[in-house]
């Protein structure tokens, strides 16, 4: 049986505050792994584009559009990956508790970038094959979309769960 406690981190009946720090920190882990390979992923065909003929040739909003997305890229990489190196740092210092929501706060701030970064390489694409302004309502759909998966149905869930257990 799960309960939460005042900080809203769910908590077990059998598991003191130092496990409950180890199982947040492993699940965030895992949601790390998954994030970092597909941003890393992105990020490197981005850095291509740069060096291919074609793009050289292409008009200031292209160019504009495609930095953006680019240093987007790179700001969730860099997010992403932060909470390794501050563990890294940390290892041994008995600095869980600091560690744990930090991470959190890095890889929410990474999936914000990413989001960006993501919506940047659809306008990209879409605005080689469809006409600029048909490429940017599509990625307005497209942010949209990441917004309603990502942020309003989890924070819906979060407040009807609270509601309901109020």
């Amino acid at each position: 049986m799960t309960e939460q406690d005042q900080a809203g981190n769910y908590s077990r009946d059998d598991e003191d505050k130092g496990e409950r720090l180890d199982r947040h920190w492993n699940e965030l882990l895992q949601e790390l792994r998954l994030a970092q390979t597909g941003t890393q992923i992105l990020f490197a065909f981005l850095l291509g584009i740069a060096f291919q003929n074609r793009f050289q040739d292409a008009d200031t909003f292209t160019h504009d559009v495609y930095a953006g997305t680019l240093v987007a890229a790179a700001l969730a990489v860099a997010l992403f990956l932060a909470p390794v190196s501050f563990h890294r740092i940390l290892f041994q210092q008995r600095l869980r508790d600091r560690l744990v929501p930090i991470a959190h706060h890095l890889a929410s701030a990474g999936l914000v970038f990413l989001i960006a970064a993501m919506c940047g390489g659809v306008l990209l694409a879409l605005d080689v094959v469809l006409s600029r302004t048909v490429a940017i309502v599509v990625v307005a759909v497209v942010l949209v979309w990441f917004l309603a998966f990502w942020y309003i149905l989890p924070a819906y869930v979060r407040r009807t769960s609270r509601n309901g257990n109020s």
